[in-house]
């Protein structure tokens, strides 16, 4: 058995499997402190805590002890700062904070390449950026870094007790030259980085240490069974997937949203913020479009109505979709196809008789279009592409797959088990580390079991040009 620990945004996942069957899940709440507007931080001890609570759940239903490896994926793109004690400085700095945003144009500025070597221009939601504000609003933490790690691998350091990574989720730093797929000294020294922080460079199937017996006795899990790199939740998504061949695509539904393609070559697209990524598996790369808000805004709602997310959809497909306003769902920013951190949500076309059920389809349909942007951002180079698989939690809705597909344009597919996804993707590097599967064996499609085509859908068309209007309209306010 395999086990694939998922350290997302709102909660950890863990599930385990023999890399085809999931025998056991379960997942742990985590929250996130925002201490000033646009900030967005998390404990990484509270990582620990939840993964260890999704452990014990996991073991009332399979026994840890048949587990014989173990894989790690997680939120990208965060910033855990530790001195050489390896203790955490302060709270990890994550992938939708924009306190950065004037750092990113002096790094723009001191490295006018950098889109091409880093594979994306920079944004507030990176790493390195991070590291320039720190330095300049926090020196006396600054002083002290000895080792910056990634979410995932962070819990990694609590389960064996070494400093790694891999390179699908150091793709995500900034500091990595794709094309070589090394860190890039450059890009270090002009973003208040030393190179000897970054952890060394594994591929996601590489087994990196050993759970040790501290960490066995806080996990339940067998002590001294190996524990592979992963990946960043976006390269162990399309493992689950068999998305590590060229011309495979698939979306993402998570808190945030991507749309995926993977590749066998290097093509940096900086102009359109499509991510130009190193893969986790060897010699595969990626382009993704990144968006902050993927199923988010659809949570947000729920929260501010007292209802559930499913209730969100369920009142969704109510609405009368003549009557719909137009929502922009840009509550932290966006990224791809904008580069745009200052943007901020908003309704537009409330009228006396808009209904909560016409809230509820505004921000679904706005869900949609974020999609239909990063489809367009990406030109021809997904029009070959014979579907687009879906995973993360907000692929359960069919109706919400529906308006993607109808946006987009592109037939949508989705599998038994697609909210596993990334922890799905762990697993099954951490059974390719002990040879249980091969990488070949990753590339495995599974089998489609729901397809969502396109529909007609009253007035989509015209929602959506309003929508792309709309952003152009308020940007200049923001």
């Amino acid at each position: 058995m395999f086990l694939g620990i998922d350290i997302g945004t709102s909660a950890v996942k863990v599930i385990c499997t023999d890399g085809s069957t999931i025998h056991g899940s379960a997942s742990a709440d985590l929250t996130v402190q925002s201490p000033q507007p646009g900030w967005s931080e998390q404990d990484p001890n509270a990582w620990w805590a939840a993964t260890c609570k999704a452990l014990t759940e996991v073991g009332k239903t399979v026994s840890l002890a048949q587990v014989t490896a173990v894989g790690l994926s997680g939120q990208m793109h965060g910033a855990v700062l530790l001195d050489a004690q390896k203790t955490v400085l302060r709270p990890a700095i994550l992938w939708n904070d924009s306190r950065s945003t004037s750092d990113c144009a002096t790094l723009r500025e001191a490295l006018p390449e950098i889109g091409e070597i880093a594979g994306v221009l920079p944004l507030p939601g990176f790493t390195a950026p991070k590291l320039m504000w720190v330095a300049r609003e926090e020196p006396e933490i600054h002083a002290r870094i000895a080792h910056v790690l990634l979410p995932k691998d962070y819990i990694g350091l609590c389960l064996h007790g070494a400093l790694a990574t891999d390179r699908s989720d150091a793709a995500g730093t900034l500091w990595l030259d794709q094309s070589a797929r090394d860190w890039s000294a450059r890009v270090a020294e002009a973003s208040a980085t030393e190179l000897e922080w970054l952890p060394p460079l594994a591929d996601g199937q590489d087994i990196v240490g050993h759970v040790t017996a501290d960490a066995a006795s806080e996990t339940g899990l067998p002590a001294g069974i190996p524990v592979v790199a992963g990946g960043g939740d976006a390269a162990t998504g399309a493992v689950s997937l068999g998305a590590t061949e060229a011309g495979r695509g698939f979306i993402s539904l998570g808190t945030s949203g991507q749309l995926f393609v993977a590749g066998d070559v290097y093509r940096p697209n900086p102009a359109k913020f499509v991510h130009a990524f190193a893969h986790t598996v060897p010699d595969r790369w990626y382009q993704m479009a990144a968006m902050l808000n993927g199923a988010r805004p659809i949570a947000w709602l729920a929260g501010q109505l007292g209802i559930s997310a499913g209730d969100v959809v369920g009142l969704a497909e109510t609405a009368d979709p003549v009557r719909v306003p137009i929502f922009l769902p840009y509550l932290t920013g966006e990224r791809s196809p904008h580069g745009d951190p200052h943007i901020r949500a908003g309704f537009f076309g409330l009228e006396d008789s808009t209904d909560r059920a016409a809230l509820c389809r505004a921000v679904l349909e706005a869900v949609a279009f974020t999609f239909a942007d990063a489809a367009e951002s990406f030109g021809d180079s997904i029009a070959d592409l014979p579907h687009l698989a879906a995973i993360g939690g907000g692929s359960r809705s069919p109706f919400l797959l529906h308006l993607i597909a109808t946006a987009t344009g592109m037939r949508i597919g989705r599998t038994t088990g697609s909210d596993a996804g990334p922890a799905m993707g762990a697993a099954r590097l951490a059974g390719c580390g002990i040879g249980a599967l091969s990488l070949s064996d990753l590339g495995q499609e599974p089998e489609i079991t729901d397809w969502f085509d396109l529909l007609e859908i009253p007035g989509l068309d015209d929602r959506l040009e309003r929508y792309r209007a709309l952003y152009r309209a308020v940007k200049p306010l923001h």
